[in-house]
């Protein structure tokens, strides 16, 4: 067995490669693939200069990671099928370049165009005014942006590794700390791991609380699709225990909250907040899946890490951003001011840590993706999901 490993960039130790590319040629060889490979690259020009691009290729699926931007993930592809969407934010920003506080705290959006970008890690919901206790103990307003900081945060240390075992595992690591003098000291260490020849990669994530006294902890996985998954027609399948819309405008359309339409003038967004079913081991899946339903992306992971799901329905017309958001997360992206009044916010212990796993397939045929769903329909055989035609207090106080 070979287990080897790259540091692409380590800011404590001075080190920063301005570019690696690594293959079979010059690396292991992985019984899983003959073609696979690893770059990496900067960006230059407008604002994209200066962010680090690592290119994973496993033979059959790529990923595009970001660690200039909190290890978010830029766009992959599997088999032909691309995954990710067209933002009307066309190339991955410098978070230089990012001013979240702008229009009222939406600033955020100004570098949104990720496959998967996480929000948080202090805060992840929508922005307003929090009130935390200051360096002198005492009481005071403080004003949350959007989303948090760790998709605008880049990452310190970057490593490749390659391990040769079975049909060879291809992973990149990056670190990225959210931290400050009298406030938030957390840390994300987060890997993607893909395993040679495969159509699936995994995102394994820890977050951990440097500081010496409890720290507050939101994280969710906006996990973002365009076409060819999202077309009019496509469907969202979840093993639904119970589910809201957020508000009045989203209660509209609950009848059909899990089918999609087409690019559609002057859509105003909708979202639905979900508790799923797990099955006897704690996990739980959710599949995208187009309208003949021949391909499709699902997402596994513990309920116990991530027990919320939320939908983000945005079908306006391409040119403004056509997508979908399927997002787990510890919380319902709401202001965190009502997440914790609902004891949705997870507190860390001094030196503790969070885990997070997230298996993501690619389903390329229709068999795959009709076994898919089975498996989903599956986990509720034995209740009925709990559908409320409108906004419930206890997920979005609406």
């Amino acid at each position: 067995m070979t287990d080897k490993q790259w540091v692409l960039t380590d800011v404590a130790n001075g080190i920063w490669l301005d570019d690696f590319d690594l293959d079979p040629q010059d690396g292991p060889s992985l019984a899983g693939a003959t073609n696979w490979s690893v770059q990496k690259r900067t960006l230059q020009g407008g604002v994209s200069a200066g962010v680090d691009v690592v290119e994973v290729d496993n033979g059959r699926l790529t990923m595009s990671i970001l660690p200039t931007r909190g290890m978010g993930l830029w766009k992959g592809a599997c088999d032909g099928l691309a995954l990710g969407w067209d933002s009307p934010v066309p190339q991955p920003v410098n978070p230089a370049f990012v001013n979240q506080s702008d229009r009222s705290g939406l600033g955020w959006l100004s570098g949104f165009n990720e496959l998967l970008c996480r929000c948080g890690l202090s805060s992840n919901g929508a922005p307003g005014t929090d009130v935390i206790k200051n360096n002198e103990g005492n009481p005071t307003e403080t004003e949350l942006t959007l989303h948090g900081k760790i998709a605008n945060t880049p990452a310190h240390h970057v490593a490749v590794s390659i391990c040769d075992t079975d049909a060879g595992t291809i992973s990149v690591t990056g670190i990225v700390d959210e931290t400050m003098m009298f406030g938030p000291s957390l840390q994300l260490v987060s890997s993607f791991s893909t395993t040679a020849g495969s159509n699936s990669f995994s995102i394994i994530d820890e977050v951990r609380n440097l500081q010496g006294t409890p720290a507050e902890l939101e994280l969710l996985y906006h996990t973002n699709f365009g076409k060819p998954l999202l077309e009019e027609g496509a469907k969202l399948v979840a093993p639904v225990l119970e589910m809201a819309p957020r508000d009045a405008h989203a209660a509209a359309d609950i009848d059909s909250y899990d089918v999609y339409l087409g690019p559609t003038a002057g859509y105003a967004e909708q979202c639905y907040f979900f508790e799923l079913a797990a099955d006897e081991a704690g996990q739980t899946r959710v599949l995208l899946r187009n309208r003949a339903g021949d391909c499709g992306l699902s997402m596994r992971y513990a309920k116990s890490q991530l027990p919320w799901l939320t939908q983000w329905k945005c079908t306006q017309l391409e040119a403004d951003g056509y997508v979908t958001g399927i997002e787990p997360g510890t919380d319902f992206p709401n202001l965190k001011t009502f997440e914790r009044e609902q004891g949705r916010v997870v507190v860390l212990p001094p030196g503790g840590s969070y885990q997070v796993r997230i298996d993501f397939e690619i389903h390329g045929t229709a068999e795959a993706v009709a076994t898919t769903e089975h498996e989903i329909r599956a986990l509720q055989e034995h209740f009925v999901p709990q559908v409320h035609r409108t906004a419930l207090p206890k997920y979005s106080g609406s």
